[in-house]
């Protein structure tokens, strides 16, 4: 089981809002997801954006890898 840290998209049509999770890399990008670890809101000026520091890290020592995205945000936020 590849598992990885992505973003779950969420809000309107041209209004997005994500939710970073932790999910089987086989499984839909809005479907099942094992943990919510934070979110992240591109709308706001400046970008909203809260994690979990302690669970990011302990699912990253676990084996989980962080999309592109997900990893630019967790090194912005200071996690990694």
């Amino acid at each position: 089981m590849a598992v990885k840290i992505r973003l779950r998209r969420l809000g309107a049509k041209k209004a997005p809002f994500y939710r970073i999770v932790v999910a089987d890399s086989r499984y839909p990008r809005d479907g099942r997801f094992i943990e919510e670890i934070g979110y992240y809101d591109p709308t706001k000026n400046p970008s909203v954006v809260h994690v979990d520091g302690e669970k990011a890290k302990q699912w990253i020592a676990n084996g989980a890898q962080p999309t592109d995205t997900v990893k630019k945000i967790l090194k912005e936020n200071g996690t990694i």
